[in-house]
């Protein structure tokens, strides 16, 4: 099975890479990609900055989320691809999964935004509206 694991770095993407280490379907015999989205700096501070300090910045910020993830997920005997973006977590989430033909996107229902919905956060339910691939969220 191919499953992305949508993270951002937040208490729900603990609990969910907890939620997958207790159960059957997390395996080595599965495929994982680990992905997360970097919210794009506004114009104004990217142009400030400099095309190779934005790319610096948002390198740093995909190593940060990622690097706990794999180390939880190497103890677990799982290797898993990392792959990171910069845009609207949603639309990018459902893109990939859909384009690189995943079987199952597993995610956390909230995550480190600054405005989340009641019931499921705001990615969590873009990805739901415009995601064809099965996705597992985790509370």
């Amino acid at each position: 099975m191919k499953i992305l694991l949508a993270v951002d770095g937040s208490s729900y993407t603990k609990k969910m890479l907890a939620y997958l280490a207790a159960h059957e379907m997390f395996s080595p015999k599965n495929e994982y990609t680990a992905f997360t989205a970097q919210l794009m700096l506004p114009s104004q501070a990217r142009a400030a900055l400099g095309k190779e300090l934005v790319a610096k910045y948002y390198e740093d910020e995909g190593q940060r989320i990622m690097n706990p993830v794999h180390k939880f997920l190497e103890r677990q005997g799982v290797k898993a691809k990392g792959v990171w973006k910069t845009g609207n977590a949603g639309e990018l989430i459902a893109k990939l999964a859909e384009a690189e033909k995943f079987d199952l996107v597993v995610m956390g229902s909230h995550g480190r935004g600054a405005l989340a919905n009641l019931v499921v956060g705001s990615v969590a339910t873009k990805v739901l509206a415009s995601c064809t691939v099965p996705v597992l969220i985790v509370r």
